[in-house]
């Protein structure tokens, strides 16, 4: 009977719940807001709340004082994660969604497109200095034609170089502050249109690392709530 209605609970998902619409990944430590029931990573969230406010990420709605210190885990989402498999977005394996992450970790296909490739090309970075706006630009890898902006370069590409699969460094990776100048895409569009649907600095402070992040988070939520 547990096992029945485990499953009933996981059927009620479907694949594209259990991504984070923040950092576009399987979600680790879902969380959810109370007021909008949008779910996040833990983590995503409380970076986001420390550069928006008191809204939501996703809808803008709004988010209570505890929340920003403790948001709420989703643990139906997290306990169908572990019910529940999806195929892997390059190879296509079956793998349980609680283990999707560690699973990118070893797909040789998912590294080639989207990680480190294991033979590295003579490539030139192609990114352009910072524009008149205050925000950077970028030179298209495929074309070397330049001064895109993030959302520019992202039509332009799907406009132009659609079906235009070669290994390339993505300009806008490597304009990042954890960037790793090595790391190369097989193609380009589908991991621009995976990784940079929206500008990163509306979410994060492009300063800090990963890890700062977060504690900054944590602990910028602990003011608010006195």
């Amino acid at each position: 009977m547990a096992e029945g209605a485990t499953a009933a609970a996981a059927a009620c998902f479907s694949e594209d719940d259990f991504y984070c619409p923040v950092c576009q990944e399987v979600f680790k430590t879902p969380v959810r807001t109370a007021n909008c029931q949008h779910v996040f990573c833990r983590k995503c969230f409380l970076t986001a709340i420390r550069e928006s406010g008191t809204h939501c990420p996703l809808c803008r709605g709004s988010v209570t004082k505890k929340e920003r210190t403790y948001p709420k885990r989703a643990l139906d989402v997290e306990n169908s994660m572990k019910k529940a498999s999806g195929g892997c977005r390059c190879c296509e394996k079956q793998v349980r969604f609680s283990w999707m992450r560690q699973h990118y970790k070893t797909c040789k296909k998912y590294q080639d497109e989207f990680g480190v490739s294991s033979i590295i090309p003579n490539l030139q970075i192609s990114q352009d200095s910072t524009g008149n706006s205050g925000h950077p630009t970028f030179k298209c890898p495929l074309c070397q034609e330049a001064n895109f902006t993030r959302q520019r370069l992202l039509d332009h590409c799907n406009n132009r170089h659609l079906y235009q699969i070669v290994p390339v460094i993505c300009p806008i990776c490597v304009s990042l502050p954890w960037a790793d100048t090595n790391q190369v895409t097989r193609n380009l569009v589908s991991h621009l249109n995976l990784r940079h649907r929206f500008d990163y600095g509306e979410f994060v402070n492009l300063q800090l690392d990963e890890e700062a992040q977060y504690q900054n988070a944590v602990q910028e939520s602990c003011h608010v709530n006195f």
